[in-house]
């Protein structure tokens, strides 16, 4: 790793001019562009001032990030970021209304998205008057429950097998040390994959409105020691997470199983409202999702749908969700079958929605206002939220299948995205 000297504190570090031919090199940086910077959880105006006096940035760069807003708000940001520097403002727009027939989500909702692509809020725009015109998409929740998967390593496979069956025999035992670090966690399901002289568990929780990743994390905790301080086979060397949980990651077992919330939304859209909203048929939209079905399997893609990351990571940021759960959480399957009647049947699954309306980034000023503008911030909201979530996926679905299937897809990003006018300039973007 080149000659850098390594320290106990974090170091925020520039970008340096690297010798790649003379490896052996002192990688020294200018003594007047290097300042060390101690990772720190204090957010106070007092510390981030002086964070800003090491980066020597001018006026204009701080007053961006520092607007009068965030200075503030500054306290709330507490718990949420460090070595805090600013906020960063990015457009939000309303889809909607959209009517939902759920479990939880029952009613019109008008939704904040959060995003710089153009054309990604007009989309799912029409995709969600389109299925409120037509009377509202159904939407449940089918299961729930957000994992950790410790690791054990054990020097034979009957030592691993035999620890897997004390494990079972406790699963009381793990209850307990789990709930005691959480008032509204609960370890719901447990279940073990034996690999060799490898172990692994997985442990699912309730997490009540919370999106509850932290929660499990430490919840786990509690079982994992306990696991490690009782059982009399003593692993190798073991894990609290060894990589089989999917956090952050799309796997194939997502399909399969539930990671936060799976929820399923459907909708039927008369054949007339199709040609008089999307410009195309029940049956062009058939021919393109299996089109796009087999172009899915050829390319490896796990699952089946066209953008569901579109709009959850506009609705995630809007709504101070983790953005990066994107990655698993747009994970599912869209379908699209022409009925008896000659009407539109479109239903999309998602097994993968790690979404809260409590904890995290919720509680924000920007992102409680966007939870507000839904009417689901706070407890209770939760499973609602989830099936927003799925019926936001279900319009973002028709209406970019009906893009392609009108040829309008290629026009319409070109006119929104490419062809705006800057306000102050007047110079063209292309």
């Amino acid at each position: 790793m080149n000659n850098l000297k390594h320290a106990t504190d974090a170091v925020c570090m520039p970008d340096e001019e690297h010798n790649w031919e003379n490896r052996s090199a002192q990688v020294t940086p200018e003594p007047e562009h290097f300042v060390p910077v101690r990772c720190s959880t204090q957010v106070s105006l007092e510390d981030t001032d002086a964070r800003w006096r090491t980066l020597a940035k001018s006026e204009q760069c701080y007053e961006a990030l520092m607007d009068r807003q965030t200075v503030d708000n500054i306290s709330c940001f507490q718990g949420n970021i460090e070595n805090f520097l600013g906020t960063v403002k990015i457009p939000v727009g309303l889809a909607g209304p959209l009517r939902i027939n759920g479990r939880f989500a029952q009613g019109d909702y008008a939704i904040p998205l959060a995003t710089s692509e153009a054309a990604l809020v007009a989309s799912y725009h029409r995709g969600a008057q389109l299925i409120s015109e037509a009377g509202g998409c159904d939407a449940l929740v089918l299961d729930e429950g957000v994992g950790r998967t410790p690791g054990f390593a054990f020097r034979t496979l009957a030592e691993c097998v035999a620890c897997a069956d004390w494990v079972q025999a406790h699963w009381e035992d793990l209850q307990r040390e789990a709930a005691s670090t959480t008032r509204y966690g609960r370890l719901t399901r447990m279940r073990s994959t034996v690999e060799g002289n490898h172990l692994y568990l997985h442990f699912d929780f309730s997490t009540a409105d919370a999106a509850g990743q932290n929660m499990a994390t430490i919840a786990s905790e509690a079982a994992y020691a306990y696991i490690l301080q009782h059982c009399p086979i003593r692993p190798h060397y073991s894990f609290i997470e060894a990589n089989l949980s999917g956090d952050k990651k799309a796997s194939a077992q997502s399909l399969q199983t539930v990671r936060g919330r799976r929820v399923s939304a459907e909708a039927l859209l008369p054949a007339e409202l199709v040609r008089k909203r999307l410009h195309t048929t029940p049956e062009r939209m058939e021919d393109y999702w299996r089109v796009g079905t087999v172009g899915a399997v050829l390319s490896g893609t796990i699952g089946m749908q066209g953008h569901f990351a579109n709009g959850l990571a506009a609705l995630y940021i809007a709504c101070g969700q983790d953005a990066a759960c994107v990655a698993e959480s747009a994970i599912g399957v869209t379908r699209f079958e022409v009925t008896p009647e000659g009407d539109l049947y479109a239903t999309v699954t998602l097994p993968n929605l790690i979404v809260g309306t409590v904890g995290g980034g919720t509680s924000l000023p920007s992102q409680h206002a966007c939870l507000e503008i839904l009417g689901l911030a706070g407890p209770g909201n939760a499973r609602a939220f989830a099936e927003v979530c799925a019926g936001l996926c279900l319009a973002g679905e028709l209406s970019l299948v009906a893009a392609l299937c009108a040829g309008h897809f290629t026009r319409a990003h070109k006119r929104l995205a490419r062809e705006r006018v800057a306000p102050q300039t007047g110079v063209q973007h292309g």
